[in-house]
């Protein structure tokens, strides 16, 4: 973590592939090369879902825990913190319990793998469960920061009924175990704080050595030991991302292919290359049903659109900021030529006129705002329930632990990008 990886040279040829493009990967799924395909998958491959942002000031999840007293935003991922005051953390299960959410056609897609056979095993952050309720088979899954799929006494570990466990849920009540006298607090087999990752996790995370091609989806690839899993495959095994923006060493290597942009989009132009897509939507409508389906549909044009606004709000405040430098340096000259020249002498004993910096910056910028690629620049919060995700690094027994609470950062804390 926080390394400084350098991206791949354009000019260097891949090893494996016949470009770095998905119209490649395509081919080398199709000509058999790939059958051991491992999927790593963040909060980005939800959020077509619905699943509310964390971060946003008036809706987000966060704010809405304000009135709870909460001594920071992440002590809802607590353990110390849940044994004196669980009452936060079943407040916001009561929002993302599994149920309230549709699985995403980047979810199909994983099952579409399983199905034809492809898929070696997936390893997901995200503890909405919608792996699952698309169907990819459980063996096939591993949830790095444990779910929602079961829980138990967190003193005596015995496990609790889901059918009671729901309806606590729904109440925004607090479960207690119900073996003897125990009445120790329930809680889900999430990760929290403190606590260590599944042991299925560490079993199984040599299969992504084992890899022919990994798919890396909505994930800013910063929460150890799960973004570590990306960097096991052999150096010539393909791996492709499918994120708004390059995160942790994809791209620095000869078969890394970038697919920047909506998480679901990239999936969809890659299902296109297989002859997939007509397969992939139908099985996607039949299971969310038509209009779900359209509503993330619709949901993914209003994200796009707010991109838009984004950068031109963006580029507003540059034309604004450049424009009252200008102003700044015209008071500085005693007339108008000071704005654009600087007298010196061309080699030959000539006097000759330097660009005016200002005006060529202001033009570079803007130039370079309202051209560039949004989904590759604007900053978005893409993994919008990474702050489920227990953050950062290992301490050396297989915890994950915090690295950055006082400074306000979340579990999972990134931009991409959910």
């Amino acid at each position: 973590m926080g390394q400084d990886h350098s991206v791949i040279d354009e000019d260097t040829p891949p090893k494996t592939l016949s470009s770095r493009s998905l119209a490649s990967v395509a081919e080398y799924i199709l000509s058999g090369r790939a059958k051991r395909i491992v999927v790593m998958t963040g909060a980005g491959i939800s959020t077509a879902a619905g699943i509310p942002d964390f971060r946003s000031p008036d809706t987000g999840l966060y704010a809405n825990l304000a009135s709870l007293d909460l001594p920071e935003p992440e002590a809802v991922f607590d353990l110390g913190f849940f044994k004196v005051n669980p009452r936060p953390f079943y407040v916001l299960a009561k929002e993302l319990y599994p149920g309230n959410f549709h699985p995403t056609v980047s979810h199909v897609f994983v099952r579409l793998l399983a199905e034809k056979g492809l898929l070696h095993q997936l390893f997901t952050q995200n503890i909405d469960c919608l792996e699952r309720e698309a169907g990819i088979p459980a063996e096939k899954i591993i949830e790095a920061h444990g779910s929602f799929a079961s829980q138990r006494c967190i003193e005596c570990k015995t496990e609790f009924d889901a059918g009671k466990m729901r309806e606590f849920v729904s109440r925004g009540e607090v479960p207690r175990c119900e073996k003897g006298g125990c009445k120790g607090l329930v809680k889900p087999d999430i990760v929290f704080f403190g606590e260590q990752l599944p042991k299925a996790f560490f079993d199984r995370r040599d299969m992504a050595e084992e890899a022919d091609l990994v798919l890396v989806m909505g994930t800013s690839l910063q929460v150890h030991p799960f973004a570590g899993l990306v960097d096991l495959a052999a150096e010539r095994v393909p791996r492709v991302l499918f994120n708004l923006e390059r995160v942790g060493s994809m791209g620095c290597q000869a078969d890394d292919v970038l697919a920047l942009g909506d998480c679901d989009e990239g999936v969809r132009r890659l299902a296109d290359e297989l002859g997939w897509r007509e397969e992939l939507e139908e099985k996607w409508r039949g299971l969310v049903g038509e209009e779900e389906a359209e509503r993330q549909l619709q949901g993914a044009k209003k994200r796009v659109e707010a991109l838009h606004d984004e950068v031109a709000k963006l580029a507003e405040e540059v034309d604004e900021v450049l424009h009252l430098g200008k102003k700044e340096k015209e008071k500085e000259g005693s007339h108008v030529e000071a704005l654009n020249s600087e007298n010196k002498p061309d080699g030959e004993g000539n006097v000759v006129n330097e660009v005016d910096p200002v005006g060529e910056d202001a033009a570079a910028i803007k130039s370079s705002v309202k051209n560039t690629d949004i989904t590759k620049t604007v900053e978005v919060s893409v993994e919008t329930t990474n702050a489920l995700k227990p953050v950062d690094m290992p301490d050396g027994e297989g915890r994950i632990v915090s690295e950055q609470k006082a400074g306000g950062q979340q579990p999972g804390d990134t931009k991409s990008s959910a």
